[in-house]
C-alpha cells in the first residue's frame, strides 16, 4: 500500500484565526492538504490582485537535489469574502513517495508582473512519508518492546 503523508504542520491552515488577514497581508496562503493515495491534494487562497494569475505548487522528494511543479487550477465558485480566488492543486506522488521519507513544497503566486510565496514562513511545508500497515495484518503497539511479558 502507498505510504501515509504525514504532515508536519496544521492540516488546515484556512481554518485558523486571521487567516482572511494573513492572505490579505502575503497575498497567497496554502487553505489546507489531505494525503490520497493519487497524491496530496490542497487548496491555496490567492489576494485577488487582477484577473489574470497563475498559481502552481513547486514541490521535492529529495531535499532540493530536483524538484518539480504542478499547477493549480481555479476553483469556482470564488470565496464569499470577494477578495480572494480558489485555486486546487494534485502533487502526483504514486511509487516515487515511498522511496523517500519527506515531501516538501511551497505555493507560487504570479499576477500582474509580480510573484508571491508562501512557503510556510521560510520552512517550507513538510510531509513525512510514514508506511501504511496492510489490512488483515495484527498491529502489536509493543512489538518494538525486547522483551514481552505476559
Amino acid at each position: 500500500p502507498p505510504p501515509l503523508l504525514e504532515p508536519l504542520f496544521p492540516p488546515q491552515p484556512g481554518a485558523s484565526p486571521g487567516f482572511a488577514e494573513r492572505v490579505r497581508q502575503h497575498k497567497v496562503r496554502l487553505e489546507w492538504v489531505r494525503a490520497e493515495p493519487a497524491g496530496l491534494r490542497g487548496a491555496v487562497r490567492v489576494l485577488n490582485i487582477a484577473y489574470e494569475k497563475a498559481v502552481s505548487v513547486r514541490y521535492t522528494l529529495n531535499g532540493w537535489a530536483s524538484c518539480a511543479e504542478a499547477p493549480a487550477a481555479y476553483q469556482p465558485p470564488a470565496p464569499p469574502d470577494g477578495i480572494t480566488d480558489r485555486f486546487a492543486f494534485l502533487l502526483p506522488l504514486g511509487a516515487s513517495a515511498a522511496a523517500e521519507p519527506t515531501l516538501e513544497f511551497a505555493v507560487r503566486y504570479r499576477v500582474a508582473g509580480a510573484e508571491y510565496w508562501d512557503n510556510n514562513e521560510g520552512k517550507n511545508y513538510r510531509l513525512r512519508g510514514r508506511q501504511r500497515i496492510p489490512p488483515g495484518i495484527p498491529h502489536d503497539p509493543d512489538s518494538s518492546a525486547w522483551i514481552h511479558f505476559i
